[in-house]
Protein backbone atom coordinates (compact mmCIF):
# COMPACT_ATOMS: atom_id res chain seq x y z
CA UNK A 1 0.00 0.00 0.00
CA UNK A 2 1.23 3.53 -0.81
CA UNK A 3 -0.24 6.67 0.79
CA UNK A 4 0.35 10.28 -0.25
CA UNK A 5 0.29 12.44 2.87
CA UNK A 6 0.82 15.72 0.99
CA UNK A 7 -1.81 16.29 -1.72
CA UNK A 8 -3.78 19.46 -2.43
CA UNK A 9 -7.33 20.36 -3.41
CA UNK A 10 -9.25 23.62 -3.83
CA UNK A 11 -12.87 22.58 -3.28
CA UNK A 12 -15.59 23.77 -5.60
CA UNK A 13 -17.24 25.48 -2.63
CA UNK A 14 -14.43 28.01 -2.15
CA UNK A 15 -13.93 28.42 -5.90
CA UNK A 16 -17.61 29.31 -6.31
CA UNK A 17 -17.43 31.75 -3.40
CA UNK A 18 -14.43 33.49 -4.97
CA UNK A 19 -16.18 33.71 -8.33
CA UNK A 20 -19.22 35.28 -6.63
CA UNK A 21 -17.23 37.80 -4.54
CA UNK A 22 -13.86 38.53 -6.12
CA UNK A 23 -13.31 41.71 -4.09
CA UNK A 24 -14.19 40.16 -0.76
CA UNK A 25 -11.92 37.16 -1.29
CA UNK A 26 -9.21 39.24 -3.03
CA UNK A 27 -8.96 36.68 -5.82
CA UNK A 28 -10.55 35.77 -9.11
CA UNK A 29 -10.86 32.83 -11.45
CA UNK A 30 -9.75 33.53 -15.01
CA UNK A 31 -10.25 31.53 -18.20
CA UNK A 32 -12.63 28.69 -18.91
CA UNK A 33 -12.85 24.92 -19.12
CA UNK A 34 -9.41 23.29 -18.86
CA UNK A 35 -7.51 26.59 -18.93
CA UNK A 36 -8.71 28.22 -15.74
CA UNK A 37 -6.32 29.81 -13.28
CA UNK A 38 -6.58 31.45 -9.89
CA UNK A 39 -5.24 34.98 -9.50
CA UNK A 40 -4.81 36.51 -6.03
CA UNK A 41 -4.70 40.29 -5.63
CA UNK A 42 -1.40 39.95 -3.75
CA UNK A 43 0.19 38.66 -6.95
CA UNK A 44 0.16 34.85 -6.83
CA UNK A 45 -1.21 33.14 -9.96
CA UNK A 46 -1.48 29.39 -10.62
CA UNK A 47 -3.44 27.02 -12.90
CA UNK A 48 -6.69 25.71 -11.47
CA UNK A 49 -6.05 22.13 -12.56
CA UNK A 50 -8.98 19.71 -12.65
CA UNK A 51 -7.23 17.69 -9.93
CA UNK A 52 -7.73 20.60 -7.52
CA UNK A 53 -11.51 20.57 -7.81
CA UNK A 54 -12.56 17.17 -9.19
CA UNK A 55 -12.19 14.00 -7.09
CA UNK A 56 -12.27 11.89 -10.26
CA UNK A 57 -9.24 13.75 -11.60
CA UNK A 58 -7.45 13.28 -8.27
CA UNK A 59 -8.14 9.55 -8.36
CA UNK A 60 -6.94 9.30 -11.96
CA UNK A 61 -3.69 11.04 -11.02
CA UNK A 62 -3.28 8.69 -8.06
CA UNK A 63 -3.77 5.70 -10.33
CA UNK A 64 -1.15 7.06 -12.72
CA UNK A 65 1.33 7.43 -9.86
CA UNK A 66 0.56 4.08 -8.23
CA UNK A 67 -0.97 5.57 -5.07
CA UNK A 68 -3.64 3.77 -3.07
CA UNK A 69 -4.68 6.66 -0.81
CA UNK A 70 -4.21 10.43 -0.61
CA UNK A 71 -4.71 12.72 2.37
CA UNK A 72 -6.06 15.92 0.85
CA UNK A 73 -5.43 19.43 2.18
CA UNK A 74 -6.22 22.78 0.65
CA UNK A 75 -3.74 24.92 -1.28
CA UNK A 76 -2.02 27.37 1.12
CA UNK A 77 -3.39 30.53 -0.60
CA UNK A 78 -6.78 29.39 0.74
CA UNK A 79 -5.58 29.91 4.34
CA UNK A 80 -6.81 33.55 4.27
CA UNK A 81 -4.61 34.47 7.24
CA UNK A 82 -4.91 38.15 6.36
CA UNK A 83 -8.70 38.15 6.63
CA UNK A 84 -11.09 39.55 9.23
CA UNK A 85 -12.85 37.25 11.68
CA UNK A 86 -15.95 37.01 9.51
CA UNK A 87 -14.17 36.26 6.23
CA UNK A 88 -11.63 33.96 7.87
CA UNK A 89 -14.38 31.92 9.50
CA UNK A 90 -16.35 31.70 6.25
CA UNK A 91 -13.30 30.71 4.18
CA UNK A 92 -12.27 27.97 6.60
CA UNK A 93 -15.79 26.56 6.78
CA UNK A 94 -16.13 26.58 2.98
CA UNK A 95 -12.79 24.82 2.61
CA UNK A 96 -13.46 22.20 5.27
CA UNK A 97 -16.98 21.39 4.13
CA UNK A 98 -15.67 21.27 0.56
CA UNK A 99 -12.78 18.95 1.47
CA UNK A 100 -15.26 16.70 3.29
CA UNK A 101 -17.42 16.55 0.17
CA UNK A 102 -14.32 15.94 -1.98
CA UNK A 103 -13.11 12.93 0.02
CA UNK A 104 -16.64 11.53 0.37
CA UNK A 105 -16.50 10.80 -3.35
CA UNK A 106 -14.04 7.96 -2.61
CA UNK A 107 -13.95 7.25 1.13
CA UNK A 108 -11.81 4.16 0.64
CA UNK A 109 -9.05 6.15 -1.08
CA UNK A 110 -9.26 9.74 0.16
CA UNK A 111 -8.89 11.38 3.57
CA UNK A 112 -9.26 15.04 4.49
CA UNK A 113 -7.23 17.64 6.37
CA UNK A 114 -8.79 20.66 8.00
CA UNK A 115 -7.84 24.30 7.45
CA UNK A 116 -8.24 26.84 10.24
CA UNK A 117 -7.98 30.65 10.63
CA UNK A 118 -4.76 30.71 12.67
CA UNK A 119 -4.70 34.53 12.95
CA UNK A 120 -7.70 34.16 15.27
CA UNK A 121 -6.53 31.35 17.60
CA UNK A 122 -9.80 30.85 19.48
CA UNK A 123 -11.68 30.63 16.20
CA UNK A 124 -9.03 28.22 14.89
CA UNK A 125 -9.62 25.92 17.84
CA UNK A 126 -13.38 26.05 17.35
CA UNK A 127 -13.10 25.27 13.63
CA UNK A 128 -10.68 22.40 14.28
CA UNK A 129 -13.08 20.92 16.80
CA UNK A 130 -15.94 21.25 14.30
CA UNK A 131 -13.92 19.60 11.52
CA UNK A 132 -13.03 16.69 13.81
CA UNK A 133 -16.57 16.36 15.17
CA UNK A 134 -18.56 16.80 11.94
CA UNK A 135 -16.17 15.46 9.31
CA UNK A 136 -13.96 13.07 11.24
CA UNK A 137 -10.75 14.76 10.08
CA UNK A 138 -7.59 13.39 11.72
CA UNK A 139 -5.23 16.10 10.42
CA UNK A 140 -5.00 19.87 10.03
CA UNK A 141 -2.83 21.93 7.69
CA UNK A 142 -1.42 25.25 8.96
CA UNK A 143 1.20 27.71 7.75
CA UNK A 144 4.80 27.75 8.94
CA UNK A 145 4.11 31.39 9.74
CA UNK A 146 0.91 33.37 10.15
CA UNK A 147 1.26 36.68 8.31
CA UNK A 148 4.90 36.89 9.41
CA UNK A 149 4.34 35.69 13.00
CA UNK A 150 6.21 32.52 13.90
CA UNK A 151 4.23 29.42 14.77
CA UNK A 152 6.29 29.21 17.97
CA UNK A 153 4.69 32.45 19.22
CA UNK A 154 2.86 31.83 22.52
CA UNK A 155 -0.45 33.00 21.05
CA UNK A 156 -0.62 29.78 18.98
CA UNK A 157 0.29 27.42 21.80
CA UNK A 158 -3.34 26.81 22.89
CA UNK A 159 -4.20 25.70 19.34
CA UNK A 160 -1.25 23.32 19.18
CA UNK A 161 -2.14 21.91 22.59
CA UNK A 162 -5.71 21.34 21.48
CA UNK A 163 -4.54 19.58 18.31
CA UNK A 164 -2.35 17.34 20.44
CA UNK A 165 -5.17 16.58 22.83
CA UNK A 166 -7.46 15.71 19.91
CA UNK A 167 -4.69 13.44 18.52
CA UNK A 168 -4.76 15.41 15.27
CA UNK A 169 -1.74 15.46 12.95
CA UNK A 170 -0.50 19.04 12.37
CA UNK A 171 0.92 19.50 8.87
CA UNK A 172 3.02 22.68 8.60
CA UNK A 173 3.29 24.11 5.10
CA UNK A 174 4.92 27.32 3.82
CA UNK A 175 2.47 30.05 2.97
CA UNK A 176 2.68 33.09 0.71
CA UNK A 177 0.49 34.83 -1.85
CA UNK A 178 2.84 37.67 -2.84
CA UNK A 179 6.51 38.33 -3.49
CA UNK A 180 9.28 38.25 -0.87
CA UNK A 181 12.20 40.66 -0.68
CA UNK A 182 15.29 39.27 -2.35
CA UNK A 183 13.38 36.36 -3.88
CA UNK A 184 11.51 38.14 -6.65
CA UNK A 185 13.49 36.58 -9.52
CA UNK A 186 13.76 33.03 -10.86
CA UNK A 187 10.75 31.77 -8.84
CA UNK A 188 12.97 31.83 -5.75
CA UNK A 189 9.94 32.70 -3.61
CA UNK A 190 9.04 29.04 -3.91
CA UNK A 191 12.32 27.34 -4.84
CA UNK A 192 14.34 28.80 -1.96
CA UNK A 193 11.78 30.69 0.13
CA UNK A 194 9.43 27.81 0.91
CA UNK A 195 12.12 25.51 2.36
CA UNK A 196 13.65 28.46 4.21
CA UNK A 197 10.32 29.29 5.87
CA UNK A 198 10.00 25.71 7.10
CA UNK A 199 13.59 25.75 8.36
CA UNK A 200 13.04 28.91 10.40
CA UNK A 201 9.68 27.69 11.73
CA UNK A 202 11.14 24.44 13.06
CA UNK A 203 14.19 26.18 14.51
CA UNK A 204 11.90 28.53 16.42
CA UNK A 205 9.74 25.64 17.63
CA UNK A 206 12.91 23.93 18.88
CA UNK A 207 14.59 26.81 20.67
CA UNK A 208 11.40 28.38 22.06
CA UNK A 209 10.73 25.30 24.17
CA UNK A 210 7.46 24.71 22.29
CA UNK A 211 8.36 21.15 21.31
CA UNK A 212 9.41 20.38 24.89
CA UNK A 213 6.07 21.66 26.13
CA UNK A 214 4.05 19.90 23.42
CA UNK A 215 5.36 16.38 23.85
CA UNK A 216 3.05 13.98 22.06
CA UNK A 217 2.14 16.47 19.34
CA UNK A 218 2.20 14.83 15.89
CA UNK A 219 3.72 17.37 13.49
CA UNK A 220 4.59 16.81 9.83
CA UNK A 221 6.87 19.25 7.98
CA UNK A 222 6.48 19.79 4.24
CA UNK A 223 9.23 19.45 1.64
CA UNK A 224 11.48 17.28 3.76
CA UNK A 225 11.63 19.84 6.55
CA UNK A 226 13.22 22.52 4.40
CA UNK A 227 16.96 22.89 4.98
CA UNK A 228 16.99 22.07 8.68
CA UNK A 229 17.63 18.29 8.65
CA UNK A 230 20.74 19.00 6.58
CA UNK A 231 22.01 21.74 8.93
CA UNK A 232 20.84 20.34 12.27
CA UNK A 233 24.46 20.01 13.36
CA UNK A 234 24.76 23.79 13.22
CA UNK A 235 21.90 24.14 15.70
CA UNK A 236 23.44 21.51 17.97
CA UNK A 237 26.80 23.29 17.87
CA UNK A 238 25.20 26.69 18.41
CA UNK A 239 23.38 25.48 21.50
CA UNK A 240 26.70 24.32 22.95
CA UNK A 241 28.69 27.51 22.35
CA UNK A 242 26.06 30.26 22.61
CA UNK A 243 23.81 31.32 25.47
CA UNK A 244 20.86 32.47 23.33
CA UNK A 245 19.72 29.01 22.15
CA UNK A 246 19.68 27.78 25.76
CA UNK A 247 17.32 30.44 27.13
CA UNK A 248 14.15 28.33 26.79
CA UNK A 249 15.46 24.77 26.38
CA UNK A 250 18.55 22.66 26.84
CA UNK A 251 17.11 19.68 24.98
CA UNK A 252 19.25 18.67 22.00
CA UNK A 253 17.93 20.16 18.74
CA UNK A 254 18.59 16.83 17.03
CA UNK A 255 16.44 15.02 19.59
CA UNK A 256 13.61 17.48 19.06
CA UNK A 257 13.98 17.27 15.28
CA UNK A 258 13.55 13.52 15.52
CA UNK A 259 10.20 14.00 17.25
CA UNK A 260 8.80 15.46 14.02
CA UNK A 261 7.73 13.83 10.75
CA UNK A 262 8.78 14.77 7.23
CA UNK A 263 7.50 14.15 3.70
CA UNK A 264 9.62 12.85 0.82
CA UNK A 265 9.24 15.89 -1.48
CA UNK A 266 12.97 16.68 -1.86
CA UNK A 267 13.59 15.56 -5.49
CA UNK A 268 16.96 13.97 -4.80
CA UNK A 269 17.67 10.40 -3.72
CA UNK A 270 20.79 11.36 -1.75
CA UNK A 271 18.91 14.08 0.12
CA UNK A 272 16.11 11.66 0.96
CA UNK A 273 18.63 9.03 2.08
CA UNK A 274 20.23 11.60 4.40
CA UNK A 275 16.85 12.62 5.80
CA UNK A 276 16.09 8.99 6.64
CA UNK A 277 19.53 8.61 8.23
CA UNK A 278 18.96 11.67 10.45
CA UNK A 279 15.38 11.12 11.63
CA UNK A 280 14.77 7.43 10.91
CA UNK A 281 12.47 5.72 8.41
CA UNK A 282 9.73 5.78 11.04
CA UNK A 283 9.52 9.57 10.71
CA UNK A 284 9.38 9.97 6.93
CA UNK A 285 6.16 9.78 4.88
CA UNK A 286 5.46 9.64 1.17
CA UNK A 287 4.31 12.93 -0.35
CA UNK A 288 3.72 14.46 -3.79
CA UNK A 289 2.58 18.11 -3.37
CA UNK A 290 0.16 17.36 -6.23
CA UNK A 291 -1.02 18.88 -8.46
CA UNK A 292 1.37 21.85 -8.31
CA UNK A 293 4.20 21.88 -10.87
CA UNK A 294 6.60 21.67 -7.91
CA UNK A 295 5.07 18.31 -7.03
CA UNK A 296 6.64 14.88 -7.42
CA UNK A 297 5.03 13.14 -10.40
CA UNK A 298 6.85 9.86 -9.71
CA UNK A 299 6.82 9.41 -5.92
CA UNK A 300 7.29 5.65 -6.02
CA UNK A 301 10.31 6.01 -8.27
CA UNK A 302 11.68 8.65 -5.89
CA UNK A 303 11.40 6.21 -3.01
CA UNK A 304 12.79 3.30 -5.04
CA UNK A 305 15.87 5.39 -5.96
CA UNK A 306 16.95 5.65 -2.30
CA UNK A 307 19.69 3.12 -1.74
CA UNK A 308 19.98 0.83 1.25
CA UNK A 309 16.41 0.90 2.53
CA UNK A 310 15.03 -2.41 3.73
CA UNK A 311 11.59 -3.59 2.53
CA UNK A 312 10.26 -2.82 6.02
CA UNK A 313 11.63 0.74 5.87
CA UNK A 314 10.11 1.26 2.42
CA UNK A 315 6.75 0.12 3.77
CA UNK A 316 7.07 2.47 6.75
CA UNK A 317 7.71 5.43 4.48
CA UNK A 318 5.22 4.28 1.86
CA UNK A 319 2.22 3.78 4.12
CA UNK A 320 2.65 2.55 7.69
CA UNK A 321 3.77 5.88 9.14
CA UNK A 322 0.85 7.67 7.49
CA UNK A 323 -1.64 5.14 8.82
CA UNK A 324 -0.20 5.53 12.32
CA UNK A 325 -0.38 9.33 12.15
CA UNK A 326 -4.01 9.12 11.00
CA UNK A 327 -4.90 6.65 13.76
CA UNK A 328 -5.64 3.90 11.25
CA UNK A 329 -2.71 1.60 11.92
Amino acid sequence: MRIDLHSHAIPRSIVAAIEADTEGFAAQVEGADGNRRMRHQQGYVYPLFDEFVDPAAKLAAMDRKGLDMSVVCTAPPMFYYWASVELAARAARLVNDGIAEFVAAAPDRLRGMASVPMQHPELAIAELERAVREHGFKAVEIGTTIEGVQLADPRFRPFLRRARDLDVLVFIHPYYVGSKAGLEDYYLTNLAGNPFDTTVAIANLIFSGALDELKGLKMLAAHGGGYLPYQIGRLVHGQKVREEPRVATTTSPKELLRSLYFDTVVFDAQALRYLVDVVGAGHVCLGTDAPFDMGDETPLDSLAAVEGLSPAERDEIGARNALMLLGEA
